[in-house]
């Protein structure tokens, strides 16, 4: 019979797991590592997990709360192959990545005023990066030793995103709904870029000060909705 996982044992792993892939990337990271920063023996996290590769796949589920945890007959979490991990993270990016009022919006399905069309777009995209903060920024980190991955991510992910937020602007710009842009997709971008500062990288800000998510969240979507909507030819109105 299987001896019982100690209470968050493994919610500890993943926590230490994340924590060591981020601050070192994969290949540097190793099993010592998150062993240490757990303060157990090298060989209880392999009661775990059967390996490093093993070790980051959970990460990538586990971390960001989304899959339910594994159970005691489960253990260790096999090695899956390169290719189960890039067809899951295919998959949860096919499931999430368009906001809901951004793909409402493309759709042309309802007549909404601009303003709160914008505001709840910002607020889809920043509530799409903040669920998955986590698992964006071990392949930010990573991505050099998991290629695959990262191309992965950039386009069922950031670049869908960066499509569907230009073609978004463009049509509201042509309708005269949005004041001309001097570049739209640069526009696209900024949104993109400042959603992901704020929504992810700003957790692991190696100067910390403290900062309410909340206000952080208002304050953004007040200055993008308000940049975008109150300029004339690119000068402010």
């Amino acid at each position: 019979m299987a001896r019982p996982i100690p209470e968050n044992r493994f919610e500890q792993l993943i926590e230490a797991a994340t924590g060591e892939f981020i601050a070192q990337g994969y290949r540097r990271t190793q099993i010592a590592d998150v062993a240490r920063a757990m303060g157990v023996a090298k060989g209880t996290v392999y009661r775990y997990v059967a390996s490093k590769e093993a070790l980051f796949a959970a990460a990538l589920r586990h971390a960001d709360a989304r899959a339910p945890l594994v159970s005691e007959l489960e253990l260790p979490l096999a090695t899956p192959s390169p290719a189960a991990i890039a067809r899951e993270l295919e998959e949860r990016l096919s499931a999430e990545t368009i906001p809901d009022a951004l793909a409402r919006a493309l759709s042309g399905r309802e007549a909404r005023p601009v303003q709160r069309e914008l505001d709840e777009i910002v607020r889809g995209l920043f509530a799409v990066s903040s669920r998955h903060r986590t698992a964006i920024k071990l392949i930010d980190r990573c991505g050099r030793d998991h290629p695959e991955l990262s191309s992965i991510f950039y386009r069922r992910g950031r670049f869908a995103q960066l499509d569907a937020l230009t073609r978004y602007l463009s049509a509201r710009v042509e309708s005269g709904a949005i004041p001309a842009l001097p570049d739209v997709a640069v526009a696209a971008r900024f949104v993109i870029e400042a959603v992901a500062t704020w929504a992810v990288h700003i957790h692991w800000d190696p100067a910390p000060q403290p900062i309410s998510m909340a206000d952080a969240q208002e304050t953004l979507v007040r200055i993008l909705v308000t940049g975008l909507l109150h300029h004339k030819n690119g000068e402010p109105s």
